[in-house]
């Protein structure tokens, strides 16, 4: 198989299964953090789960695109430079900062799940760079990478902010949920996610690639439903939820 053909078949694969991933979690939430539930086999400590699941995208991303011939063109130095700043504190910094408790561990099987897709999507996308993307430098100033780019930074910014404050509600020790406040918790019920959606948007128009637009769509089939699902529960658990916020788009949804 050429590089060709398997950042091909990557990507459709990523493509294909936006959908399904998009219905079945309107009907299954994934059982992990507040949806925690059993009958999902033997589990792990949460903490770990989310090394597992994003080390792929640190550790694989940066040998196949340090191992592509197109590595240091200036563009690539970029991108790359957006990818690790999102994932080196995602695998290697978000995982011990969450207060989880030890009574609401991860299934293994949806850490598997989650490392087999870091495994196909970071492949796809260094491929994209690293081996296939040949950028002039004027892509850089390019409208679509100037935009990518500012909405890439905003959603960090925005994911950021989000965890943050949800990370601020519990004292250490503490377990329970509560009423997140602050920020575009003001509008919205799930800004972590959004912001994400806007991060992979923009990596979507930046890259201009198949691979970010793969991303882009499995971002949104991932994270909708469970943003739904989250704005369901808190108006379930506390009486008092808010009523003028939505789900995961300010105004809208």
């Amino acid at each position: 198989m050429t590089i060709a053909s398997a950042y091909s078949t990557l990507c459709w694969a990523l493509l294909l299964l936006s959908p399904l991933t998009l219905l079945s979690l309107f009907f299954v939430s994934a059982p992990y953090g507040r949806h925690t539930r059993t009958g999902w086999g033997p589990t792990m400590s949460t903490r770990w789960a989310w090394v597992v699941m994003e080390s792929p995208s640190v550790f694989l991303f940066a040998i196949v695109v340090t191992a592509g011939p197109l590595r240091a063109q200036p563009v690539v130095l970029v991108l790359v430079l957006l990818w690790l700043s999102h994932y080196v504190h995602r695998a290697l910094w978000y995982p011990f900062t969450i207060r989880t408790s030890a009574s609401k561990p991860t299934p293994v099987a949806v850490a598997a799940m989650g490392f087999i897709f870091n495994l196909m999507n970071a492949s796809a996308n260094a491929l994209a760079l690293g081996w296939l993307g040949h950028y002039a430098t004027g892509w850089l100033g390019d409208p679509r990478f100037l935009v990518g780019v500012a909405l890439f930074v905003l959603g960090y910014a925005v994911n950021r902010h989000a965890d943050a404050i949800l990370r601020s509600l519990r004292k250490p020790g503490e377990a329970g949920y509560k009423i997140p406040r602050g920020g575009l918790y003001r509008y919205i019920s799930s800004p972590n996610y959004f912001g994400e959606m806007l991060e992979w948007g923009g990596w979507a128009l930046a890259t201009w690639s198949f691979a970010g637009a793969s991303f882009a769509a499995f971002t949104i089939a991932n994270l909708l439903p469970r943003a739904i699902a989250h704005h369901r529960w808190y108006k379930e658990t506390f009486p008092d939820y808010p009523a003028e916020r939505r789900a995961v788009i300010p105004f809208l949804l």
